[in-house]
């Protein structure tokens, strides 16, 4: 690691927590007049996955931050238009179309692989670029065939052309439907002004380290690499000169940096009480969640189930500016069951009772069940919190 020039500010620990949740839109009077592609602008990266419990995470995110906005709306905002594209940040991301330029490095490793997990049969990457050309947009399936047999990761050779062309630039995930890529060609996806790779990697570095910089507010090294998953090596060669500003943070016993516009005025304003995807990019991090939250917390939904702590799909419940506790929902019917509950004590109880019944209503739930607490003495208080909020709820 290179050195770092002397802090320019130095902040508690309390002042770093709440400019990130500032940062990440949790903190404050949410932008409802830019919507779901405000948030999308404002985060630079909205995760992807295939799990689905009460929502899908892309949809979870703009919820955490905006409240009830309708699922459909959701999908319409990134995928009607050219206002966004997938591609690999973070993992697999909703990313704001005005990025593409900055991942012309990212693409051209691609490009310059040497070896691939899967073999492209010969022709196969023409023939499906034709087809694009002639048909598209289309998914893995409409161009011949996304998988040779039933196992998920036996990709037929289609598919892995498809795949490639995406990683390589050439084609663009244009929608996903029923979970499926919409495949088409970038030279139609993309606006013409940024469909070019035009920027050298010092280049792209240097603004995707600055955006990843603003969207955390403040952050180490390692947070900021950790967003678009670059190379620690990476960020040092370019953060000088990406407009964050270093500074100190009590308690992180290491350097950061910070956007200088997080640390202009103080952050105030309403607290979210919300569920999170465990995707969220508020706490994708699982280190920096522990040293920000002083919470601990890992996706469980691939650990055999007699090892789970929490629950399959644990979803971290944020009240106040912290991490209250955690809940693994699911869906009975029209009922909502919280199978199991973790609180921080009882006075988290109303703010998880408010967080469920909110989601509840949010996908269409009119009840909520809780089952099992971490602390059994809650349970009672907090079934009748849960009780009271829909009572509320249904004025």
């Amino acid at each position: 690691m290179t050195s770092v020039p002397r802090p320019t500010a130095d902040l508690s620990a309390d002042e770093a927590r709440r400019i990130a949740l500032r940062a990440q839109g949790l903190l404050g009077a949410p932008d409802r007049r830019s919507g779901v592609r405000g948030v999308l602008r404002h985060l630079g990266a909205v995760q992807l996955d295939t799990i689905s419990v009460l929502a899908r995470s892309h949809e979870l995110i703009p919820y955490a931050r905006l409240g009830a906005v309708g699922r459909t709306t959701v999908e319409q905002a990134y995928w009607t238009g050219t206002h966004a594209f997938e591609y690999w940040s973070h993992a697999a991301c909703v990313l704001p179309i005005e990025e593409w330029p900055h991942f012309a490095f990212r693409r051209r490793a691609y490009r310059g692989r040497p070896h691939w997990n899967h073999r492209l049969p010969g022709g196969t990457y023409d023939q499906v670029i034709k087809q694009l050309t002639t048909e598209g947009p289309l998914t893995a399936t409409e161009l011949g065939g996304a998988k040779r047999t039933s196992d998920w990761w036996d990709w037929s050779g289609t598919k892995v052309a498809v795949e490639r062309a995406l990683m390589y630039g050439e084609v663009v995930c244009v929608e996903r439907r029923g979970w499926k890529r919409v495949y088409d060609l970038a030279e139609r996806a993309v606006p013409a002004d940024l469909l070019h790779d035009e920027l050298d990697d010092t280049e792209c570095l240097r603004r995707l380290v600055g955006l990843a910089g603003r969207s955390l507010g403040v952050g180490t090294r390692a947070d900021i690499a950790d967003y678009h998953r670059l190379k620690g090596d990476q960020v040092d060669a370019v953060i000088a000169d990406s407009g964050l500003v270093p500074v100190t943070v009590e308690g992180w016993g290491r350097a950061a940096w910070a956007d200088p516009e997080a640390l202009a005025t103080p952050p105030r304003g309403r607290h979210r009480t919300t569920l999170l995807s465990p995707f969220d990019s508020l706490i994708w991090d699982r280190a920096r969640t522990e040293r920000i939250f002083g919470f601990t917390h890992r996706l469980e939904a691939y650990v055999p189930k007699p090892k789970r702590v929490h629950g399959y799909f644990a979803m971290p419940v944020l009240a106040g500016g912290r991490l209250v506790g955690r809940v693994d929902p699911a869906r009975e019917g029209r009922t909502l069951v919280a199978r199991q509950v973790t609180l921080d004590g009882p006075k988290a109880v109303p703010a998880v009772a408010q967080a469920l019944v909110e989601a509840a209503g949010w996908v269409g739930i009119t009840d909520v069940r809780v089952e099992r607490v971490d602390a059994p003495e809650l349970r009672e208080p907090l079934t009748q919190e849960v009780s009271r909020a829909l009572a509320e709820a249904l004025r």
